[in-house]
C-alpha cells in the first residue's frame, strides 16, 4: 500500500465520520455508522439504496458527500424498510426504478426550513447527473432512458426543475415516456407523504420502464461495436447500477466478509471439534536460546536504526490515557484547606498566611493495553515490522504506567493437525466446527516488565510460529486476559492482514465459518462495554470486523506518522 493510498483511506474515514454524524442527527438514529464503505445500523448492513447516494473521493467534492448523507438520513427517517421490501418487484431493472422513486419521495419530504439540506440534495443530484452524462452511459439506449427517467420523476416529485444543462438532451425521451407513464407520474407528488399509496404509481412506472429497459438492452447489444484493448464498456458500468448489492472498492481494499450458512443453521452456534490439542504457551519457551538471542539482536538493530522518539510517544500516550489522580498534599499554601498542623504558627506569627494545604493531583495512566498479533502465514512477511512496532509502543506505554501485554495466535499445525486426523478417523461427521489445534502465544505477559520480556518479544520474529489463524477465539481469549487486570480503561489492538483462515475448518464447514464467528465474537465482547477492541489492518481495511480500525502500511519503516495513526486509533472511544 502506498502513502497515497494510506492518505486516501484516512481522508475517506474522516469524511465518513463527518457525514455519519449528520446522518445520525437528521435520521434520529444514534446507532448508525460506516463500516467497509457501507452504512450500518448496529451490526446490520443497510442496502445501497439509490445509485446517486454513493459519491467517491476521486470524482466528487465534499458537498456531494453531504448531499448523499442527507439523502440517506431522509431515507431512513421517512421510509419503512419492511414495507418497501414487501412491495418491491423481483426484476432487477424494475427494482432499481422503484427504489429510485422511493428515494426521491423521501428527499421531497425534507423540511422546508432546512435550506442547507435541500441545497445539499440538489447539489448531489446535479453532480451525479453530470457524472452520469459525462461517463458515456447516455450513449446507450438503456443509459439515456434511466437518465431521463431520473430527471423527470425527481422534478415531478420534488417540484424542482430538471438539470438545465441536459434539459434539451432528454426532450425526445420525455416525449416518448409521456403516454406510457403520464398517469402514474401525475400521482407521485400527490401521494408522496404516504408510502403505501405512493407505491402503486411507483410500481406502475417501474413495470413500464422495466419493459423499456429490457428492450433497450437488446438494442444496445445489437448495436455494440468491437472495443479496442483497454477501452471501457459503458454497459458494464451501467450493470453496476442494476446490482443493489454491488460493492465498490474506492481507496484501500476492504476484507471480503461473508455469512456462514453452517453457523447460522447450527443450533449450538460456533463449535469446536476438540480442544484436546489446544494450548497456550510462552513464545520464548518454544525456541532454543541461541535462536532467541539472534532474533533479539536483529530486533535491537532494527529499533536502533528506526530512531523513534520514545519520550515524545510516551508523553502523547500519557495525554491520551492518563487522568488526574490524588498524589498527596502540598503544604504551606496561601489558600486551600486549613492545615491543622500549622495552626500554632498563627499564634506565634499572626501575619503568617501559609496555613493551608492543597490536594496534589498528578496524571496517572490507569489503563491496560494488549496487542494481539495475527501469526498466520501471510503475516510472516511483516513480522519484523510488527515486532518493532510492538517493541516501541510497549516501551512507551510502560514508561507512563500503562499495563502492557503482547499476545499472538496461530495453530499448532497445518491442515487440521491432530484434530483433523481425529475427525477423519471418526468418519468425517458433517460440520464439525473449528478443526485444528489452536495455539495462543504469550510474547510478553502483563506482569512482566519490558526489560524481563525482551527475549519473548523477539520470538515474534520466528517464522515457524506463523501457520493459520482462528481470530474469533483469540479475540475472546485476549479480552478475558484483559478483564483479569484492574484498570479503568482496557484496550485491545488486533494486528492482522486479512480474514480468519484455517484450511481444514473451511473445507469441513463453509468458506465464511470463521469469518462470521469473528464478527459475532467482536460484537459480543464489545457489547459488554469493558474492553475497547481496535483493528489495525496491515494493508487492508478491517472495518467489516472492527468498528474502530485503521489501515497501515508496513512496507516502509514505521515512523512518527504511523504512531500518530495508532494514537488516533486508541483515541477513538466510539463503539460503532
Amino acid at each position: 500500500m502506498t502513502d497515497a493510498a494510506v492518505a486516501e483511506a484516512r481522508l475517506q474515514q474522516q469524511v465518513e465520520e463527518l457525514c455519519v454524524a449528520a446522518i445520525r442527527a437528521l435520521a434520529g438514529e444514534p446507532d448508525l455508522h460506516f463500516r467497509g464503505r457501507r452504512l450500518h445500523r448496529g451490526g446490520q448492513r443497510l442496502p445501497h439504496f439509490a445509485p446517486h447516494l454513493h459519491p467517491t473521493l476521486a470524482a466528487d467534492d465534499f458537498g456531494s458527500f453531504r448531499g448523499a448523507a442527507d439523502g440517506l438520513a431522509l431515507r431512513l427517517r421517512h421510509s419503512d424498510a419492511a414495507l418497501h421490501a414487501a412491495q418491491q418487484p423481483a426484476d432487477a431493472a424494475e427494482r432499481l426504478v422503484f427504489d429510485l422513486l422511493e428515494q426521491f419521495r423521501c428527499e421531497s419530504l425534507a423540511d422546508p426550513a432546512h435550506d442547507g439540506v435541500r441545497h445539499n440534495l440538489r447539489h448531489r443530484h446535479e453532480a451525479w447527473s453530470a457524472a452520469f452524462h459525462a461517463s458515456g452511459l447516455t450513449e446507450t439506449a438503456r443509459g439515456v432512458l434511466l437518465y431521463a427517467l431520473a430527471q423527470i420523476t425527481r422534478a415531478r416529485i420534488t417540484a424542482e426543475p430538471v438539470v438545465e444543462a441536459t434539459e434539451d438532451f432528454i426532450e425526445s425521451t420525455r416525449f416518448m415516456l409521456a403516454p406510457r407513464i403520464g398517469v402514474p407520474l401525475a400521482a407521485l407528488r400527490r401521494h408522496r407523504a404516504d408510502q403505501a399509496a405512493f407505491a402503486a404509481p411507483a410500481l406502475a412506472i417501474a413495470r413500464e420502464v422495466g419493459e423499456l429497459l429490457r428492450a433497450a438492452g437488446e438494442a444496445d447489444a445489437a448495436a455494440a461495436r468491437p472495443r479496442g484493448e483497454g477501452e471501457p464498456d459503458p454497459r458494464a458500468a451501467f450493470q453496476l447500477l442494476l446490482d443493489p448489492d454491488a460493492d465498490t472498492a474506492d481507496g484501500i481494499a476492504a476484507v471480503q466478509a461473508g455469512d456462514s450458512r453452517v453457523l447460522a443453521e447450527s443450533p449450538g452456534g460456533y463449535r469446536v471439534y476438540t480442544r484436546a490439542y489446544d494450548r497456550e504457551a510462552e513464545a520464548a519457551t518454544l525456541l532454543r536460546a541461541p535462536v532467541l538471542a539472534a532474533h533479539r539482536e536483529r530486533l535491537d538493530r532494527r529499533v536502533a536504526a528506526q530512531g523513534a522518539n520514545l519520550a515524545r510517544l510516551s508523553r502523547a500516550l500519557q495525554a491520551l490515557l492518563a487522568r488526574p489522580a490524588d498524589d498527596g498534599w502540598d503544604g504551606a499554601q496561601e489558600q486551600g484547606r486549613i492545615d491543622g498542623r500549622r495552626l500554632g504558627q498563627l499564634i506565634a506569627s499572626p501575619t503568617e498566611r501559609r496555613l493551608f494545604r492543597e490536594e496534589r493531583l498528578a496524571p496517572q495512566a490507569d489503563a491496560a493495553l494488549t496487542l494481539l498479533v495475527d501469526c498466520s502465514g501471510s503475516m510472516k512477511a511483516h513480522a519484523e515490522s510488527v515486532a518493532m512496532l510492538a517493541e516501541i509502543l510497549l516501551r512507551a506505554a510502560e514508561a507512563v504506567g500503562v499495563q502492557t501485554e503482547l499476545l499472538g495466535f496461530s495453530t499448532g499445525a497445518w491442515n487440521g493437525g491432530r484434530a483433523g486426523r481425529d475427525w477423519q478417523r471418526a468418519g468425517r461427521p458433517r460440520h464439525p466446527g473449528r478443526l485444528n489445534e489452536a495455539l495462543h502465544l504469550v510474547f510478553k505477559a502483563a506482569d512482566r516488565p519490558w526489560r524481563h520480556a525482551r527475549r519473548g518479544i523477539a520470538a515474534l520474529l520466528e517464522p515457524t510460529l506463523f501457520r493459520e489463524g482462528v481470530d474469533g477465539e483469540a479475540v475472546a481469549w485476549a479480552c478475558a486476559r484483559l478483564r483479569a487486570r484492574e484498570a479503568r480503561r482496557r484496550l485491545l489492538v488486533v494486528v492482522s492482514d486479512g480474514c480468519p483462515m484455517d484450511t481444514a475448518t473451511q473445507l469441513a464447514n463453509d468458506a465464511h465459518y470463521l469469518d462470521q464467528a469473528l464478527r459475532e465474537t467482536v460484537a459480543r465482547e464489545e457489547a459488554r462495554g469493558d474492553v475497547a477492541i481496535h483493528g489495525l489492518g496491515v494493508g487492508l481495511d478491517l472495518s467489516p470486523y472492527y468498528g474502530r480500525c485503521r489501515a497501515i502500511d508496513l512496507a516502509a519503516p514505521p515512523g512518527n506518522a504511523l504512531f500518530g495513526e495508532l494514537l488516533e486509533l486508541l483515541a477513538d472511544r466510539r463503539r460503532r
